[in-house]
């Protein structure tokens, strides 16, 4: 029988840095982390510091499957990094499962046009600035730099993953019980811009969009990327107020306001939207009064948080 179930788990929703306070506990104070099981598949969304509580779960879900090594079911799970900046890489050198012989590990990313995923990984979180490098990790380890001219496959009879280079449009539809995933490149982000993704499964998509900066009239490239997409994630990481303060302006740091986020999903007739990226800065009582103000225009957009689950 084969496994339908589309879903989305957030395990960190902040930009910048973490939060730790009792004034952020109702929308969590993790970076960037999302969690989407399709099927039999098991991806996440970028590796700030909410992969860490999400990969203490793997692990003890690993010890509980079986009394010893060889009895317990392997962790395979496939990582999309959107770009390298700290606060979408900083929980990956504590992700547990990289250290278990028996996961496998696959990461696709885009890490600018310098240097190759896994230099600039070994360089900005590894080797000099941790005890160990990255292929000490004993997982069956992956890393493998993606761009917009492919898509990643799985078919319904395997867990690991497979690249595609597109030849036509009818590549990105999900065929079979396929999982297919797909890019889009943001040159918003300073300074080698991001990585959008798609995830296409049974019929239903979800586009997470962060780090990108939509500016007045929306973003026309990411609204047809995500065009009637079931769950788009969106990068809102300041107010209209901030963006625009006289003082400390936020324009050109390759971030949206969520006035943008709300434009780009209405746009691009978007079912769901959830906001995503928060300011560090932004405390509980400051993102329920923004979700409540935007709950009016549109019940199916809210602000996402940690530990909240959607059925795709």
């Amino acid at each position: 029988m084969v496994q339908k179930d589309f879903k989305v788990k957030f395990w960190g929703v902040r930009g910048s840095y973490p939060v730790c306070s009792k004034d952020f506990l109702k929308y969590g104070g993790n970076t960037s982390c999302v969690e989407v099981t399709a099927g039999c598949q098991h991806i996440i969304l970028d590796c700030g510091s909410g992969i860490i509580p999400l990969g203490d779960k793997l692990y003890k879900d690993f010890l509980s499957s079986g009394e010893n090594i060889s009895d317990r079911t392997p962790i395979s799970v496939t990582v999309l990094l959107s770009h390298v900046h700290q606060d979408h890489i900083q929980g990956l050198n504590f992700f547990k499962p990289a250290n278990i012989a028996t996961t496998k590990l696959s990461l696709f990313g885009y890490s600018g046009i310098d240097s190759c995923l896994d230099d600039t990984l070994s360089e900005l979180i590894y080797g000099k600035s941790f005890p160990i490098n990255i292929y000490d990790n004993t997982a069956d380890f992956l890393i493998r730099d993606i761009n917009e001219s492919e898509i990643i496959k799985f078919d319904k009879n395997s867990k690991m993953p497979y690249v595609e280079r597109i030849s036509n449009s009818s590549d990105f539809n999900s065929k079979n019980n396929e999982v297919v995933i797909s890019f889009l490149k943001s040159n918003s982000h300073p300074n080698y811009g991001v990585m959008c993704f798609k995830i296409s499964y049974n019929g239903k998509n979800i586009v997470y969009a962060t780090d990108t900066e939509c500016y007045q009239g929306g973003a026309k490239r990411l609204e047809l990327f995500a065009k009637d997409v079931d769950l788009l994630i969106h990068d809102s990481q300041y107010t209209t107020e901030d963006y625009l303060s006289p003082v400390i302006p936020k324009q050109g740091f390759g971030h949206s306001t969520f006035d943008m986020a709300y434009e780009t999903a209405v746009n691009a007739n978007a079912k769901k939207l959830a906001f995503f990226h928060f300011d560090p800065s932004y405390n509980d009582d400051k993102l329920t009064f923004i979700e409540n103000s935007f709950k009016s225009k549109n019940k199916n957009y809210f602000l996402a948080k940690e530990g909240m689950e959607i059925c795709i």
